[in-house]
């Protein structure tokens, strides 16, 4: 049986879902999916830019905000070629390997952004705590080094999950519930056990995210502890200010995919349409959010990327 599953491995296509129950708005559910992905790509872009342009955001906390803006352009870019396909074209055959190959950028890149924010706790931590010494202990090769570690864990414990999926049989359903494929749809579908696919991926999970989300609480805890020995009413409001668009990144990030976890184990009888709904916002509001919250409350950003723009004007 497992020998015959894999032979025909190369040719069971999965079909995706679109948005269940607005099948016939497709298209008019494509122009705010759309507008989301430009706000997302070049809002993150424009962020990514302005940091590499203007050496007056060559600190730490900027460094730190252009690995956030490329993980979430990598999010948006991995979800997007199935999802507007659906939506403009309604194209939901995609092959057993692309499908894999989305799945492992997907989980990769949040990973990596979960990593992010941890690294951007860390930085807050540091300039409050220290301030004197913040641009010392945050120096450019640490950061590069820890982007680097950022990377490379979210690639070693993603490249299991694609690798030990190719190896199950699969002779049930290969309808897929989202626009996109990800692992826990995917392990729904092998007709063997995923008892060791299950495991590994909640190792993952505790190891990347819920780790993550620990260490951030225990910087916070450690911040605020800080800030209550600030002498001055002033001070401790300027501390705190500069962890206001974090607290928000974090938030937008988390929140969303707490909410997702909630709905899968306590509502697995709501209807499909709010799963992909709850699903979609997981994977769509960070990406587009997060550039508008830093434009909006971080004035060198704001001055940066104005910037940009008046050099063009200038070229032009």
């Amino acid at each position: 049986m497992e020998a015959a599953g894999n032979a025909s491995l190369d040719l069971l296509p999965f079909f995706l879902t679109g948005i269940p129950g607005l099948e016939a708005q497709h298209g008019w559910l494509s122009i705010p999916f759309f507008t989301m992905y430009i706000v997302a790509i070049v809002g993150n872009s424009l962020i990514m830019a302005a940091v590499q342009k203007d050496p007056a955001l060559h600190e730490p906390m900027y460094l730190f905000l252009s690995m956030l803006a490329i993980t979430e352009v990598g999010v948006s870019i991995s979800t997007l070629p199935t999802v507007m396909g659906i939506l403009w074209f309604d194209a939901r055959q995609v092959d057993f390997d692309g499908c894999l190959a989305q799945m492992f950028f997907i989980h990769t890149f949040s990973c990596m952004e979960s990593g992010v924010l941890l690294a951007m706790s860390y930085d807050r931590f540091v300039a409050i705590y220290n301030p004197l010494r913040y641009t010392a202990i945050l120096t450019l090769p640490r950061i590069i080094t820890m982007g680097l570690g950022i990377t490379l864990k979210g690639v070693a414990f993603m490249a299991p999950l694609p690798v030990l999926l190719r190896q199950l049989p699969y002779c049930h359903s290969n309808i897929l519930s989202h626009s996109y494929c990800l692992h826990s749809d995917l392990i729904q579908l092998p007709c063997a056990d995923t008892k060791l696919n299950s495991i590994l991926g909640l190792a993952i999970v505790l190891a990347t995210f819920g780790l993550d989300s620990l260490l951030i609480v225990v910087s916070y805890v450690l911040i605020l502890s800080t800030v209550l020995g600030i002498a001055s009413g002033e001070g401790r409001r300027r501390a705190l200010n500069t962890c206001v668009s974090h607290i928000c990144a974090v938030l937008v990030y988390y929140v969303p995919m707490i909410g997702v976890s909630v709905m899968h184990r306590a509502a697995k009888h709501a209807s499909p349409m709010v799963h992909t709904l709850m699903s979609s916002i997981y994977l769509f509001v960070p990406p587009v959010l997060n550039p508008i919250i830093y434009s909006a409350k971080t004035r060198p950003i704001q001055q940066g990327i104005v910037a940009l723009f008046s050099r063009k004007k200038e070229l032009l």
